[in-house]
Order: structure tokens, then sequence, then C-alpha cells
């Protein structure tokens, strides 16, 4: 498994959903930044505190995630 090293969870922090390095930025919100057509560019504008690698990362983290599969358990 890929370190995401800039990825955090706490329940304390939006609720649980992946943030960026603890802060109130979701993965989510990256993610969705740029599905929506925004560059890394105007990301890190938009957030000054953000740093390309938080971008990428977030990228990564989503494409992780989704490889992820439920498997139901067999019942006897």
């Amino acid at each position: 498994m890929r370190s995401f090293d800039r990825i955090t969870i706490d329940p304390a922090v939006m609720g649980g959903k992946a943030c960026l390095r603890g802060m109130r930025v979701t993965v989510g919100t990256v993610v969705g930044l740029l599905a929506a057509g925004r560059s890394p560019e105007e990301i890190l504008r938009a957030y000054p505190y953000l740093e390309r690698e938080d971008i990428d990362q977030s990228l990564a983290y989503a494409a992780w995630r989704l490889e992820e599969r439920e498997v139901p358990l067999s019942t006897p």
C-alpha cells in the first residue's frame, strides 16, 4: 500500500473525512475542483496554504480508494 503522509483522518475534523494535513480541506473538495475543470494552479491560488503535493496526493488517494472492493462474506 502506498503511504499517504499528507492525508489525515480525524473524527474531530470535518466529520472524519479524509483531509489534507489536518486542515479543514477535504480530499473530496480538491478532487471535485479538479473534476470541475479547475487547474492545480487555480486551486493553489484559492487555497494558498495548500501545496502542489497536496493536490497530487489527493488525486492518488482518491484513485487508491476506488480500487478497494467490498466482498460480501459468504453465508453457510
